[in-house]
């Protein structure tokens, strides 16, 4: 059994996305950061770190967006997500460990280095679809990243055409709608 603690608009979004991706039989339980709900005693005997997203699998809490993207790929081969040979599985965990320490900081360190990063993510996707030429979990975790702060960049239409293209290819995917709109239906105001 799947269980998965989120908070709609979080990292959490990339799990999300990545279990229906999977088709996995999993349970949602929406948390809210404004209500401190990860840091009540119930949730922090699940997660100590307080963080979502959190995936109980069979009641055994795995954390971080990195960790539950693989473990999904792992779990779940034939959805394709990761690729059977060593140095394309290597090339997805390059841009996995990216999206986390450089990318997700990025916006904190403010928008003139936001922007210069999400450059660098330009001229690493240069002439491809996908982060490693082929649909993965590295492009759920950029997606995600994107998707949250895109409107923050301050930055005019067509300054970022590879990562608008991904955007936009990501927007068509069943996963990524499913999970928007159950954000939605929990109450989440979407970034336009």
């Amino acid at each position: 059994m799947l269980t998965l603690y989120h908070a709609p608009g979080t990292s959490s979004m990339a799990a999300h996305i990545a279990l229906h991706e999977v088709g996995a039989e999993f349970t949602t339980v929406p948390l809210s950061l404004d209500r401190k709900d990860t840091r009540t005693p119930e949730f922090l005997a699940i997660n100590p770190a307080g963080k979502v997203p959190t995936l109980l699998i069979d009641g055994r809490p795995l954390t971080e967006v990195a960790g539950v993207l693989f473990y999904l790929a792992r779990r779940f081969p034939e959805a394709g997500l990761l690729p059977d040979d060593a140095e394309a599985q290597a090339q997805v965990m390059s841009w996995m460990s990216f999206c986390a320490s450089t990318l997700h900081p990025a916006r904190r360190q403010g928008v003139e280095h936001a922007v210069g990063v999400y450059r660098l993510v330009e001229r690493k996707l240069a002439g491809r679809d996908w982060c490693i030429g082929r649909y993965s979990i590295a492009d759920i975790h950029l997606f995600r990243l994107f998707w949250r702060f895109r409107g923050s960049l301050e930055q005019p239409p067509g300054t970022f055409p590879g990562l608008e293209a991904h955007y936009a290819r990501m927007m068509a995917r069943d996963a990524v709608r499913k999970t928007i709109e159950a954000d939605r239906k929990a109450g989440y105001q979407l970034p336009a």
